[in-house]
Parts: C-alpha cells; sequence; structure tokens
C-alpha cells in the first residue's frame, strides 16, 4: 500500500496525486478522470495522506496506512460501512478497526472521511498490498 504521492486538497473534492511542485503551488491529477490541475499554494491547502494519523488513546496516533490495512484485512468478516451511516454505525465500525482510537478527539466527520477515502482508493485499486514495494523498503531501512 503506497499513499506516498496521494494528497487532499483543500477546496477541492476528492484525492489526487502530486504530479509536479512548483513554488507557488502543486500541479496534481484528479484520481477520478486523470485531469491535471495546477492548485495555488495561496488559496489551498495540500495534505499528503502518508502524513495523516489517527490520534490514540496512549496520547500517539497511528499512520492512516495501518487504519486502512486493519480495514482490508477485516473487510471480508466486517465490510466497511457507509460514509453517510448513522455516527453510531460508524463509531461502532471505528471501534473494530482501531480500538484504540481516540474518542474524544476523532470525529464522526473524521470518520466519515476515512471510510470514504477507504472506498474511493479500494475502488482504484491503489490499497492492494504490493509485498515486493514492502519488502524492498524494509530491506533498504535494515542496511541503514
Amino acid at each position: 500500500m503506497n499513499l506516498e504521492n496521494l494528497v487532499a486538497v483543500s477546496g477541492l473534492s476528492g484525492l489526487f496525486r502530486l504530479v509536479a511542485n512548483r513554488s507557488n503551488g502543486l500541479i496534481v491529477e484528479d484520481l477520478a478522470d486523470g485531469k491535471r490541475r495546477f492548485a495555488s499554494a495561496r488559496k489551498h491547502q495540500f495534505t499528503p495522506l502518508e502524513s495523516i494519523g489517527i490520534y490514540t488513546d496512549d496520547g500517539d496516533s497511528t499512520e492512516l496506512k495501518n487504519v486502512f490495512r486493519n480495514m482490508l484485512d477485516q473487510q471480508a468478516d466486517n465490510p466497511p460501512v457507509d460514509p453517510e451511516a448513522a455516527p453510531e454505525e460508524l463509531r461502532s465500525y471505528f471501534a473494530d478497526v482501531l480500538p484504540t482510537y481516540d474518542r474524544d478527539r476523532v470525529h464522526v466527520g473524521d470518520m466519515r472521511k476515512v471510510v470514504k477515502w477507504f472506498h474511493y482508493l479500494q475502488g482504484k485499486g491503489l490499497l492492494a498490498d504490493n509485498p515486493t514495494a514492502d519488502s524492498d523498503t524494509e530491506a533498504a531501512q535494515e542496511e541503514e
């Protein structure tokens, strides 16, 4: 699972792939239709998906990648809920996927966004585990 070049852009719906970096913004490619566009840094904020963390009870956070992996692992016996489900249903699902999430700091809107992103990325085939890429990364880290 590689979230490295994926970004969320404030003010624009959907997720984007980072294409190029400019001094005054980013050139991003919409994952839905493949169209490229310039997003100005003056107007938008950029959030790389790999930098997003979900707060946990121990005062730390867990990476979004780990939450997605838990969702994939539990998909057969605990399918993801609809992003527009009732708040109680979202909280219950999130408690199954990440039992240690901080109930005070992780809001229902955050859960909706994570589930929505999961459905979207899985539909695009971007959440498939690539064992060779993971083992290459681990091997490179072990050599250091």
